[in-house]
């Protein structure tokens, strides 16, 4: 038996293993980032319309591919976005709304937000992309530090605000977790002790949301 072609053969199936993983992650990063922007667009899109114009919400089927989810016509039972209604930044629990086009709001029949509590609850277990999209503006002579947005232990995004800023400052993250039914979403902000002046976040661009993968 030659052993060292055994240990060379296990090290390529482990290469292409490896390989496949990176893809595999890479792939499902690109389509729910896809799907989580042409959420966000939608929403916006509608609410900019004439309340006649828009077509009722209908909570149906699942999101079934990329083009559904674009598709003028997708109803989003499976997806939620909250804007935020606070542009301070403090150590304080995150202020959301949802977004209203018509008679309809941004909160999918797949999802309850509690807007007295800032709580955002998936009601059936599955598999959830969830991202944070903040947008901070300099409004004076500004002073640096780190503003932390955590969404209890799903999700933390960690923004470096400068001192000297010409454009705004904006930071997406993201990530794919796990939830059991009826998992309660709050969100957390925390600034530096000296805190961060002349600094507000953008509540019009600043959003939380979330749909269900599987």
């Amino acid at each position: 038996m030659d052993v060292e072609s055994l240990k060379q053969s296990g090290s390529r199936r482990k290469g292409c293993l490896d390989a496949c993983l990176v893809i595999s992650i890479v792939f499902l990063f690109v389509v729910v980032s896809t799907v989580a922007a042409g959420g966000v667009l939608m929403w916006k899109e509608l609410r900019s319309r004439p309340a006649g114009s828009l077509p009722p919400f209908k909570p149906e089927t699942s999101v079934k591919s990329t083009a559904d989810m674009l598709a003028p016509g997708y109803k989003m039972q499976n997806f939620a976005y909250l804007e935020a209604t606070s542009s301070e930044l403090n150590n304080s629990t995150m202020r959301w709304t949802p977004v209203e086009y018509g008679a309809s709001v941004s909160v999918g029949s797949a999802f309850s937000f509690d807007q007295a509590k800032e709580m955002l609850q998936p009601v059936q277990g599955g598999m959830y992309f969830v991202y944070l999209d903040l947008h901070f503006t300099c409004t004076g002579i500004c002073t640096e530090g780190i503003v932390t947005v955590s969404l209890d232990d799903k999700l933390t995004c960690k923004v470096s605000l400068p001192a000297v800023v010409e454009t705004p400052v904006s930071q997406k993250c993201w990530t794919v977790s796990w939830m059991k039914e009826n998992t309660w979403l709050l969100a957390h902000m925390s600034v530096p002790e000296q805190g961060l002046k002349h600094w507000k976040l953008e509540i019009k661009d600043s959003g939380l949301g979330i749909f269900l993968v599987d």
